[in-house]
């Protein structure tokens, strides 16, 4: 396969991470249609051996993603006894409930962000020339419905992003940027959540990194079902309330850019995450400047992909 190729091309699938019951382990499934099917269920029901976590289809690689294909068309729409449950009734996960490693964020990646960052914010009213790299740690990762944690002690400036969130498929070092989108897995949404006011200094890793900041999910789609990364729509409601609308078209950096600049000093591997950066739209931005309570419900989607809906809840200590 050549590297600038798709990485699945023509095995389009929705993946999860869910529990069947709340005290179920965690179980690898993909979506058909309102159901969940368990994949590695699917695959002993055949006599095969499929992986039964994300990381572990990813680190599979093509051969992996191509055979769970196999068992599916294999079943001819009957699905063996046992392999799917109804969606309504598993607890859906965020579909790598623990990331090997910190997520990479990208930064002031939106042209109107930018400018309403350097109204608010202490950055720059000038376009970046090179992408703002940032992190977040494993810790930060909720998934579908988790509350995201309001710590008054700490923020009282607890901010929303809706991102696209990209997976790495293949170990990336020192790509072309017409190679990079080959080295994607598939995408997912994310919730960039900041606490304003907990920046130090210019670094930005206590702001974004606290735990539950970073709501994943529903699903990983595969990269071959979104060819083009940046023609997707994605917005952000805050207790109903329309707070950010746009599409990726308006990235100052693109998908490919970003990931033939991370790679070109830091290796990517399977299964890492870069969380995409944001559009205009957020609290810090508005006049007169907006932030998230306990009680408030923020609902992000991402085109194509799927729809996150999280509470925010009061995890301030006695």
């Amino acid at each position: 396969m050549a590297a600038c190729s798709r990485f699945f091309e023509g095995t389009s699938m929705k993946l999860v991470t869910y529990r069947a019951s709340v005290e179920a382990a965690a179980r690898l499934g993909v979506l058909v249609e309102d159901l969940v099917v368990d994949v590695a269920a699917l695959a002993t029901a055949q006599g095969k051996v499929l992986p039964g976590t994300m990381l572990g289809l990813i680190d599979a690689g093509r051969a992996g993603l191509d055979a769970l294909r196999d068992c599916l068309d294999k079943t001819g729409g009957r699905l063996p006894a046992g392999t799917a449950t109804a969606l309504g009734n598993v607890k859906l996960l965020a579909p790598i409930p623990r990331p090997r490693k910190n997520i990479f964020g990208i930064g002031l990646n939106y042209v109107e962000h930018v400018a309403e960052s350097a109204k608010s914010l202490d950055t720059s009213k000038d376009l970046p020339k090179q992408p703002v790299v940032f992190s977040k740690p494993p810790t930060t990762v909720i998934g579908p419905g988790h509350g995201i944690e309001h710590n008054r002690k700490i923020t009282q400036q607890l901010d929303w992003e809706v991102e696209l969130a990209v997976i790495i498929g293949t170990t990336a070092r020192r790509v072309r940027t017409q190679d990079a989108l080959g080295h994607v897995f598939g995408y997912s949404v994310m919730i960039d959540v900041s606490a304003r006011d907990n920046r130090r200094a210019g670094q930005w890793i206590f702001s974004k990194g606290q735990d539950t900041y970073a709501p994943f999910g529903p699903c990983i789609v595969t990269a071959d079902e979104i060819p083009d990364p940046q023609v997707l729509d994605l917005w952000l409601t805050l207790n109903g309330v329309e707070k950010q609308r746009s599409n990726t078209r308006h990235m100052l950096f693109k998908v490919d850019h970003l990931i033939a600049d991370i790679s070109s000093a830091i290796t990517l591997e399977p299964g890492d995450i870069i969380a995409s950066g944001t559009p205009e739209g957020v609290g810090a931005g508005r006049e007169p400047q907006e932030w998230m309570w306990p009680g408030d419900v923020v609902v992000a989607c991402v085109e194509g992909i799927g729809t996150l809906r999280h509470a925010v809840v009061d995890a301030t200590p006695e």
